[in-house]
């Protein structure tokens, strides 16, 4: 279907969904660009983790969410905030919606402008790193360089537990630079791809475990100046006086679990509901 443009209503939010709370690194960027735009963050925490999730279980739990999500509260565009829900699912979910889509991939193109040493590691899901599309995005933009995959699925949960203000054990980010530094040619990374939303939450985490010298790419950058583009000429919500109505959904709450308020406040959240 082709993407309609939007219904003219200055309160029509931008919908950024994502497995848990990665997507809130896009949400950063996207502030930066769009300071005026009402946002809906939705986080399938029900179906969190995705990267243990088949291909087929990711598509129709994403493609069914983003329906009904539409449907309901009309967004003018939808950001999969994800790059595991969009490196599988994202072509399905633009055959079924008619609003603009935009989805997140791993960033091996600047990633492989960036690196000196011609060696690069991609941090992901299970998921992510298994799929096509990142074998495609490596033969069209980084067929000259050695690129170098772990699946680190304990990342995820560092971040979902680091926005909740829980403490969490150095040696997860330890473990992930030691897996992709043991790799043939792993010592010569310089330029560190995070394939994940979640983990531009624990760059600094990272970088302190992979060492100095070592730079991390993520996509989110991209993401925020193609919703800017996407929407420009648009109607906002006045800045003076006026509440965006930013919310949060969950597909999953427990209604006294309020440890994710802080860092939704920071990302200018202050309502959260259950979908």
């Amino acid at each position: 279907m082709t993407p309609q443009p939007a219904s003219g209503d200055p309160a029509a939010p931008l919908l950024l969904f994502d497995s848990g709370v990665g997507g809130l690194s896009v949400l950063g960027k996207v502030r930066k660009l769009l300071p005026q735009a009402p946002v809906m963050y939705v986080s399938d925490n029900a179906g969190l983790p995705y990267g243990n999730k088949t291909e087929a279980q990711i598509t129709a739990r994403v493609s069914g969410l983003l329906g009904r999500l539409t449907e309901r509260y009309h967004p003018r565009l939808v950001c999969i905030a994800c790059n595991t829900a969009s490196t599988i699912a994202l072509a399905s979910v633009r055959e079924v919606l008619e609003v603009p889509i935009v989805g997140t991939v791993p960033a091996i193109k600047p990633a492989a402008a960036m690196t000196r040493t011609g060696v690069i590691g991609l941090l992901g899901t299970e998921a992510t790193i298994r799929q096509g599309y990142v074998d495609r995005l490596e033969a069209e933009f980084a067929s000259d360089k050695r690129l170098l995959r772990h699946a680190a699925p304990e990342l995820v949960a560092a971040a979902e537990a680091k926005l909740r203000g829980e403490p969490v054990d150095p040696a997860v980010y330890a473990r992930a630079a030691a897996a992709l530094r043991a790799m043939p040619d792993g010592d010569r990374i310089d330029t560190v791809v995070l394939a994940c939303t979640h983990f531009p939450l624990l760059e600094a985490e990272l970088a302190a475990a992979f060492g100095p010298g070592t730079r991390f790419v993520d996509g989110s950058d991209g993401i925020a100046r193609r919703i800017a583009f996407l929407t420009e000429g648009q109607e906002w919500p006045s800045p003076e006086g006026t509440d965006r109505g930013d919310i949060a959904l969950f597909t999953l709450a427990d209604p006294a679990d309020d440890s994710l308020m802080p860092a939704l406040l920071r990302y200018g959240i202050a309502t959260r509901l259950v979908f």
